[in-house]
């Protein structure tokens, strides 16, 4: 098995990065599909050298746009709560063992 390279920088690779059974899909999306779509954006990232912090600038610039674009006014600040809080629960379920 070939192993991958970092995303950029000195990050490690997306399946060491993140725990794709922590973050909340729809079971029509596939898990190849997600991991498809976040390595496509992770080269675009690389592409560009970006820094972090460069890169938390874009992803939640990406994420106000999608918010904007597809909720009505009345539910974006909901949607915004939730999302935030599937992020926030991500993070702390990469830190436990996995099963």
């Amino acid at each position: 098995m070939q192993k991958k390279k970092p995303c950029y920088g000195n990050m490690s690779p997306l399946d060491e990065q993140l725990n794709f059974d922590s973050m909340p899909q729809l079971s029509r999306y596939s898990d190849k599909d997600v991991e498809q779509m976040l390595s496509e954006i992770c080269q675009v990232l690389e592409a560009h050298q970006a820094a972090i912090d460069l890169s938390l600038i874009v992803l939640g610039n990406m994420v106000t746009n999608i918010l904007i674009r597809h909720f009505a006014p009345g539910d974006r600040e909901e949607m915004a709560e939730v999302f935030a809080r599937t992020l926030q629960a991500s993070i702390h379920n990469s830190h436990k063992p996995p099963h």
